[in-house]
């Protein structure tokens, strides 16, 4: 059958939305999003692909980050899918052009944080660009497998929808390269194609299991009769049910592999009452139990790889919480118990030639081995850490904090003093588990909460390392109290040592979680049909807390009347208190056209106003792909909805400028959108990929929106100040210039290490002072100019200025230009860029066309330096000293360096005696200034000058006085040489310029300064 496109017109439109970014109401590229990662720990990998002729070719995709490409065997990559859904299920490279990939999106590891995709795609010129090609309703795709004999033979597993049922699943294929699909199998709206394997030596037999499953908020199933494993003997035209041997009932998730090596056999991973390995030897007619053990029975739904070796018939892996490998057909395993790697392995790849060459893809991230499994080395350079939450402290530079998903919490720099940026080895892991909330204590460094899964509440003490469990627990008498997977915990913006725990009821400590009190009711529906999650996983029993339901999510107090707080259920519901927890009022009935019971994903006080608030409610748990935000600015009594066609993607958090009440953040599941209206209109920051973004936090101090992302780690945006002025007056106006936050003049650090490129290393802050001006049009015709000018309105720097329009931004690096040194035939140093100006305040400049817009910029001393301004003085006095004294010496060396070439053209030959004395006095003059050759030569003047230059302007406070006194001396050696320069034209230039004249050749002649200046 052919697929009506009809059919699934709202998908299509909602994935070639994704994929074309269309035009949005204000553009903030200016605002750019830098990564700081961590990939110390990376994130969950779901598909490895590599060149059959080149196996240093890889594709890695991942549950929340998109897809990565490496072209030297994995020492580095770069994202090739950042314009579409990041969540992968699926890709394959085509065997016969490895500039043809398919990617699958929608990840299909069917955990309870699972993101969703949008459809299947193609590039054809190795990841640069992609096109839709179909399934833009399927939400996930298990496989794609390209005929190895015919490019445009493509088969598909479509896995489907999780939350709800949908007819657009099961085993689709196409023969003219996925312009038109026909669908082989199908069972029903609730049970979608886990795997496919094509026999290698006969393409006609196909292998297809169909899984029947489904999620809700507060269960999983896993199992049911639509679940089996088929066989097609004529290239998928009929099917049949593979019965024999296999277990009878419901069965769950299977795992297919054909061996390469011998095709007649075939092993499967069955899910049943009893989970188990199943061997056939003769192309699947008939099977035996072979195996039982915890390495293929273990969460099946979770780890589902099945990898027969290319070679050896006799040798089967299979995924799981570490990978295990048969060398006897399947009758035993063995799994390395402390393995090196991650743990939960979900691709596997097999090198075919060289079977000892494995790369695994993990929880964790890549590892490769290339001893058949025994050692494994980290790929420690792909940054797809999977946040919840993100927060900062007040050291300088400040720290984020955040938890991963099965990664643990860590904290890390906003910036590091290395040059390279923020490295793996910059974080620190402070709890272990699934992170969800980290914490810092307001004002005690020492101390940092964090939690895990199910409400585990720990407090960690960086001095002794020691980890305390606070969590309330009941007490006599009390229920058990329920914590969701990802519980609220919120710190007080009011009492530095008071924090809130959601379960069923809402507690609250006074003493960093020494005691706790109950401050509420209980705040959920209690709905009976939803507390079933101990008997939930349907044939597995997967009990883990993902399912805990009818439990507090988000909460939050005011930050300007302490006794309004706000707490929002999993079950839908939105409960306030005005009078700090005596009493609750559920508010969420009030809200126009919420679907009921609604997850209630974040929740924001107002920052202006005690009775405003903002709520996010995300219904993707039930089918409802819809954003749902909104704001109320009578404590809940009424809403309006704010959301437009123009935020994709439900929603996971919203945020509220503390300085402009108008300025709004939203994070969707398909990226960051800001509204510099209140919310009336909203557009996509166009630097963020469409990814999860879970959380985020504005820097009180620096005034950065720090983002908490699931896949692609924490980003930051620098510098929220000129979205701050963004008021209706400015956007009304051709061109304006913003304000930025003042300048730090910091002094570059160097560290001798020499790590390679196999790590990666998250990008600094742009070390300049930024400049901001918008732009209502895009700048076409005429000139547009941006130029930095001092106090005296001399131009110090003309800056490359984007003629795009909305927000642009474009950095100073606060520096002069570099000095003229002298010319050298050395090795010796070079100066690139010059010494920083003084602190102050100086003119921005915008022209465009004949009109001039004028705006400030203040450059201020980096506080965390801790040198006082005297001595900030002193060394810029120094500074400015050396480098004058290059300029001068530099002149001096060009002008000796001029008269010397004059010499050599004037006069061809041997020099008559004036001619010969001159030249010998100038070259031994200048070889005093200047090495003129060699690597490590004796320093000469030129040398001295740069090497104090260079160790004055490194540091930025006092010089030493060992310092001071070479500059002087050096100055007075420079003052010696620019007089004996000075006499040697006065005694000689006039006899040589007259023995020049009578033979009526050109006479000596001096450089100006005027005439060096003007050099390029």
């Amino acid at each position: 059958m052919t697929l009506k496109k009809g059919l699934l017109l709202p998908a299509v439109v909602f994935a070639l939305a994704l994929s074309s970014r269309a035009a949005e109401p204000f553009a903030f590229h200016g605002l750019r999003a830098r990564r700081i990662g961590p990939a110390a720990m990376s994130g969950r990998i779901t598909a490895i692909d590599c060149g059959r002729k080149d196996p240093r070719l890889i594709y890695v995709g991942t549950a929340g980050g998109g897809v990565w490409k490496s072209l030297n065997g994995g020492v580095t990559f770069r994202p090739v899918f950042e314009s579409h859904t990041q969540s992968i299920g699926s890709l394959a490279i085509d065997p016969r052009d490895p500039d043809t990939v398919w990617v699958g999106t929608g990840e299909d590891n069917v955990r309870n944080s699972v993101s969703v995709g949008s459809g299947l795609y193609r590039s054809r010129d190795g990841g640069r660009s992609w096109d839709f090609v179909s399934f833009a309703g399927s939400e996930r795709i298990s496989l794609v497998l390209v005929d190895p004999g015919d490019s445009s033979v493509v088969t598909v597993a479509v896995l489907g929808h999780l939350w709800d049922a949908h007819p657009e699943r099961g085993l689709y294929r196409t023969v003219d390269g996925g312009k038109t699909w026909k669908r082989l199998l199908y069972v029903d709206e609730n049970t979608g194609c886990c795997d496919v394997a094509v026999d290698p030596h006969d393409g006609n037999i196909l292998y297809a299991a169909m899984w029947q499953f489904r999620r809700w908020p507060w269960f999983f199933t896993s199992g049911g009769p639509g679940s089996g494993l088929f066989k097609s003997s004529d290239g998928g035209r009929t099917w049949r049910r593979l019965r024999r041997g296999l277990p009878a009932g419901d069965l769950g998730r299977i795992a297919v592999a054909v061996s390469p090596a011998k095709s007649t056999v075939v092993y499967a991973t069955v899910e049943a009452k009893e989970t188990a390995l199943y061997r056939s030897d003769d192309k699947g007619e008939s099977w035996r139990r072979v195996h039982a053990g915890l390495a293929v029975s273990t969460r099946p739904f979770y780890f589902s790889t099945l990898e027969a070796d290319p070679l050896d018939p006799e040798k089967v892996y299979a995924g799981g919480l570490f990978l295990s490998i048969s060398e006897n057909g399947g009758a035993g395993f063995s799994a390395p118990l402390g393995a090196s790697y991650h743990s939960d392995v979900h691709p596997v790849w097999v090198d075919p030639a060289k079977p000892q060459n494995i790369l695994l893809g993990t929880d964790g991230g890549v590892y490769r081995s290339h001893d058949g499994g025994r050692t494994f080395l980290f790929l420690a350079n792909l940054p797809v850490s999977q946040f919840y939450h993100v927060s900062v402290d007040m050291a300088d530079p400040y720290n984020v904090y955040g938890g991963l998903q099965d990664n643990g919490s860590w904290q890390g720099p906003s910036r590091s003093f290395h040059v390279n940026g923020v490295a793996n080895k910059d974080w620190e892991n402070v709890g272990s588990g699934d992170g969800f909330h980290v914490l810092p204590h307001p004002i005690d460094p020492d101390i940092v909460y964090y939690s895990w899964q199910g409400g585990r509440l720990q407090r960690f003490q960086r001095r002794t390392k020691e980890t305390k469990d606070i969590r309330a627990l009941p007490r006599k008498g009390d229920p058990p109290f329920r914590y969701n997977w990802n519980a609220a915990v919120a710190l007080s913006p009011s009492d530095p040592d008071a924090i809130y725990l959601g379960a069923q009821f809402l507690f609250r400590s006074r003493n960093r979680g020494e005691s706790w009190e109950r401050i509420s009711p209980n705040l959920t529906t209690s709905d009976p049909k939803k507390l079933n999650q101990a008997r939930s996983g349907g044939l597995t029993i997967d009990a883990t807390s993902a399912e805990n339901h009818c439990a507090i999510v988000t909460v939050a107090e005011s930050p300007l009347d302490a006794d309004v707080l706000w707490a929002g259920t999993d079950d839908g519901n939105l409960q306030c208190s005005r009078d700090g927890g005596k009493s609750w009022r559920n508010v969420v009935r009030r809200i126009p056209g919420l679907p009921p019971q609604t997850w209630c994903s974040g929740v924001e006080p107002g920052r202006h106003d005690a009775a405003t608030v903002f709520a996010v409610f995300d219904g993707h748990r039930t089918g409802d792909m819809k954003p749902h935000v909104y704001r109320s600015d009578d404590f809940g009594a009424t809403w309006r909805s704010l959301a437009s066609e123009t935020v994709q993607g439900y929603c996971q958090v919203v945020r509220q400028d503390p300085v402009h009440p108008d300025l709004l953040f939203l994070g969707t599941e398909f990226g960051l959108f800001a509204s510099l209206d209140g919310g009336s209109s909203w557009s996509r920051f166009g630097d963020l990929p469409p990814v999860a973004v879970m959380d985020m936090v504005i820097h009180p101090r620096e005034h950065d929106l720090v983002i908490a992302t699931h896949g692609l780690g924490i980003m930051i945006i620098d510098d929220l100040t000129p979205l701050r002025h963004m008021r209706p007056e400015v956007l009304a106006q051709d061109a304006a210039l913003l304000p930025s936050r003042p300048a730090r003049m910091r002094i570059p650090t160097y560290f001798q290490e020499f790590p390679g490129d196999g790590e990666f290393a998250g990008e600094n802050p742009n070390d300049g002072a930024l400049v901001s001006y918008y732009l209502r049009k895009r700048h076409i015709f005429g000139e547009l100019k941006l130029e930095i000018l001092d106090a005296g309105g001399r131009i110090l720097k003309t800056l490359p200025a984007s003629r795009s329009a909305g927000l642009n931004r474009v950095g100073w690096d606060m520096k002069l230009k570099a000095p003229r040194t002298a010319a050298s035939r050395g090795l010796g140093p070079m100066l690139l860029s010059g010494p920083m100006v003084d602190e102050g305040k100086y003119t921005v400049r915008l022209t465009q066309g004949v009109r001039e817009f004028t705006g400030t910029i203040v450059l201020a001393a980096d506080p965390a330096s801790g040198h006082t301004a005297e001595d900030r003085r002193l060394r810029q006095e120094a500074v400015m000293d050396l480098y004058r004294m290059q300029e001068d010496l530099g002149f001096l060396a060009d002008s000796i360096a001029d008269l010397l070439r004059q010499i050599d053209v004037v006069h061809k030959g041997s020099l008559p005696a004036p001619l010969a004395g001159l030249k010998r006095k100038l070259a031994a003059l200048h070889a005093t200034l200047v090495q003129e050759s060699g690597l490590m030569g004796s320093d000469r003047l030129r040398e001295q000058v740069m090497d104090l230059f260079t160790s004055v302007s490194g540091f930025g406070g006092r010089p030493s006085a060992s310092q001071i006194d070479n500059i002087a001396w050096l100055k007075a050696e420079l003052r010696r040489s620019q007089e004996a320069f000075a006499a040697i034209v006065a005694a000689d230039l006039p006899r040589c310029n007259s023995w020049l004249r009578e033979k009526k050749l050109p006479a000596l002649r001096l450089l100006t300064r005027e005439e060096y200046d003007k050099k390029d």
